[in-house]
This record gives structure tokens, sequence and C-alpha cells, in this order.
């Protein structure tokens, strides 16, 4: 039940990228607007000049990181290039929900206002005190299930939206209490759109999204097994997905204990009148997937999402792919010109060729000289290592090349480290995971199966 030492480690955010990129535009808007939310409180004073700001600027810093946690959830793809794709994203609606929490309860301990505007009656501010301290508790019993994995992935997912009931009540709390502003001051206003902000997009995720605006409808042409994954076909019922190589949609079979969305990149090229998605066996939900009869089943899909960049000009292009880490590489390899004098050169970690997904695309694309491919297979004494770069390029081979990763997270940290040392201008790796946290999957229990 404890798992290893592993399990526990946390998983601070590591910064890619070192020179200015768009991607940290969200990140920034992020922590402007939160700084702004403490200088609106803190810039105002009550109707004789003595209120107290004590602990109002960090409740203001809360709401405005639920609000920002809210509004990424709801996965708007015009902000996506701003967090540096959906993956980057999804990391800064953790952290920012993660850290309100412990930020209302340091307001909770320490607010304080004195001669402050009540513009509401004295019963709606005592209304919005209890409702703040129903908020407070639930608040940190769900922050607790959130960051342990004991808990199965399909009651964390319901479980993970009662933090809008928790928002509500903090929100009702705010516009209701005593402050050292007007509601419809200049800051109050401010404070007040960054709240209706976080309720509508929780509102529109909620009900909108997972209620009626559900995904495009396709259904399943074949579902056949290659070793431990799902090689799942799908064809449009109306109108088709519209997305770039590399990008990945959400899924969500209608079919009795499939129905929970997971996500997983697109292997087919685009337009090409279906879908394929490659789906590795890890645990509860892709253990049903892969023993269920699926022919003819709907699944409806969400998307498209991603940034995934394969392609680059400039210099030599290298793929690190393990094991369903293939998909962004597949769909790519089909758009890419025949006979290319500089074509990507992919490195394929597999357990065996038998067990390699796609690999009559692979084989075709390698022959058509679109890539060039190299097998590296763990039954026939192969390990992909940091010295399998510079045998394969020379010292300093790959000087203002680009490197693209996808795979286990070992496999990625030593290729990271082998690309920059080889001289490397650009590494993209993409880590997508709705959920993640601390502690082991218990045994029996459905493992988190969204990432790809």
């Amino acid at each position: 039940m404890l798992g290893r030492r592993h399990d526990w480690r946390l998983k601070i955010p590591s910064v890619r990228i070192l020179r200015p990129h768009r991607g940290w535009i969200g990140p920034l808007l992020v922590l402007v607007t939160t700084f702004v939310s403490m200088i609106a409180v803190s810039g105002g004073s009550g109707p004789q000049g003595t209120a107290s700001v004590s602990g109002l600027t960090i409740g203001a810093a809360s709401m405005t990181l639920m609000a920002w946690s809210f509004v990424l959830a709801v996965r708007i793809p015009l902000i996506e290039p701003i967090f540096g794709g959906l993956d980057s994203a999804y990391r800064v609606h953790r952290w920012a929900g993660a850290l309100s929490i412990p930020m209302m309860l340091f307001h909770a301990g320490s607010a304080e206002v004195a001669d402050g505007f009540l513009e509401l009656s004295r019963s709606a501010s005592d209304t919005g005190l209890a409702l703040a301290s129903a908020a407070l508790i639930m608040g940190i019993a769900l922050f607790v299930l959130s960051i342990l994995r004991w808990m199965p992935y399909r009651w964390w997912r319901l479980t993970h939206k009662l933090f809008g009931v928790v928002y509500v009540f903090a929100a009702w709390h705010i516009y209701t209490v005593e402050k050292p502003y007007q509601n419809w001051s200049g800051w109050g206003t401010y404070l007040n759109v960054i709240m209706a902000a976080g309720l509508v997009a929780f509102a529109y995720r909620v009900i909108v999204r997972d209620m009626f605006r559900r995904g495009l409808r396709y259904r399943v042409v074949s579902a056949a097994r290659v070793g431990t994954a799902t090689d799942l076909v799908l064809e449009p019922m109306g109108k088709e997905l519209d997305y770039r190589p590399g990008q990945f949609a959400v899924i969500k079979v209608q079919k009795q204990g499939l129905s929970e969305p997971h996500v997983f990149t697109v292997a087919a090229p685009p337009r090409s009148g279906h879908l394929r998605f490659f789906i590795r066996r890890l645990g509860d939900w892709t253990a049903k997937l892969y023993d269920a009869d699926l022919t003819g089943v709907e699944v409806l899909v969400e998307g498209p999402y991603g940034t995934f960049e394969a392609l680059k000009e400039g210099g030599p292009t290298v793929w690190v792919a393990g094991g369903v880490g293939i998909t962004p590489f597949l769909s790519n390899s089909t758009v890419l010109p025949a006979d290319s004098p500089d074509p990507p050169v992919l490195f394929y970690c597999v357990r065996s060729r038998q067990d390699a997904m796609g690999i009559e695309l692979l084989d075709q694309a390698h022959r058509d000289g679109k890539i060039e491919l190299c097998i590296i297979a763990s039954a026939d004494g192969q390990r992909f290592t940091r010295s399998t770069l510079a045998e394969h390029f020379g010292p300093g081979g790959l000087k203002g090349g680009h490197v693209a990763l996808c795979g286990p997270k070992s496999l990625i940290v030593s290729a990271e480290k082998a690309s920059r040392k080889l001289g490397a201008a650009s590494v993209e790796t993409e880590d997508f995971d709705f959920r993640q946290g601390l502690g082991p999957d218990l045994p029996g229990l459905p493992r988190d199966s969204t990432s790809r």
C-alpha cells in the first residue's frame, strides 16, 4: 500500500524553455493577474479610512488562482499556445488549484477588516462567513483526495468537480463580506470579473461540455490487439475531427464501464477519413478496453489539442519514441516528402519488433525515404542509452538540430540530456496527464491511464 519512495516524490514542474517563448505568456498572465488582485485589496480603504487588510491579499490571490484553474480546465484551444501546449496548461491548472487551498487556509486565520464597506445586509455577510468555513473544510478534504493517487480515477474525477462548490461558496463570501473597497468600484469590478470568469468556466465545463457539447461522433471500425496494446480505428458518423500531425484528442467510449474520458494521440494522418489510436494496456480502464468487443460501438471525440513540434528546419531532426509514444511520429511520418535528403532519424524503443505499433506504416515510410528507422528491441539485448545518439551522429552531430521525444519518463530524461550534450538547438517533449499526485496506485484499483 505504501508503494516505493519514487511514488511519494513531489513532481515540481521544470523549466525546459530557456529562451523567451510564447509559452511564457500564459504563466506570466496568471502571475500578473494574481498580483494585481492583491493590489486591489491592499489599495482599498474603509469609509473612514481605517480598514485593515491583513490576510485579505492572500484571499484575493487564492480566488484568482482558483479562477485560473477553472478557466484552464475548459481546454480552450485559443489560449493553449500561450501556455506552451495543453500539457503545460494543465500543469499550471494543477499548481494554481493546489496553491489556492493553503492560501485560503492562511486567509481564514488572518483576515480582519475594521470600518470596511458592507454593501449588503449583515445577515448576508454572516451567511457568507458560514459558507466560507464550509468551503475551507471541503477544500482541504478535496485537496488531500486530489494529491493522493490511492483514489480510483473515476471517483477522483467526480469528486474533483466539487471544487466548483468550494469556489461558489468562497465567491459569495468575498462578495458579501465587509471589505476595504466597494463591490462596483474600479478594484471591486476587477475582482468581480475574475470571480465571474471562474464561475462561468466551471459551469461551462461541467454543464455545457460534459452534458451537451460532448464531442464529435465516431464509430469503431476495428479494435485489434498488438502485443499489449489496442489498435483502435474509428470512422466518422458526421463531421470529422480537423487536426494536425502529432495532436491528441479526448475519447469517450460509449459502452458501459468505458465512458470516462481519456487522452490519446491520433496516429492516423490528417484528412484520412478515419482516426487511429494505439492504447497500451496499463490499468483497469485500458484492460477493459483491451478485452471488450468494440466493433460498432460509438465513441465521442473531443479536440484536437496539443502543439507537439516534431519537425523544424535548420538542422538534423531526431525522433525518439518508446512504446505508445510512437503515435505522434506515425502521423508526422505520413506527411513527409519521399526521398528527402535529410530525413528524420527515428529511434523506436520496444520490447520486440512484434510489439511495435504501426510498424507497417513506419517500414513503408522508411522504404520511401521519408524517415530513417532504427528499431531498438530490448528482447534482442538492445538498449537506448546516452551514448546511442553519439554513436549514430558523432560528437557535435546534432548541432543546431531538433529532437522530439515521446515515451516513458526515464527515456525522455536520458535522450534529452544526450541531445543537449551533442548540441541540439531545441528539444520537444510532451507529458500529458489529467491527474498527477503522490503515492502509489493500490493493487486491484483502477490506475490513472490518461497519460499517453
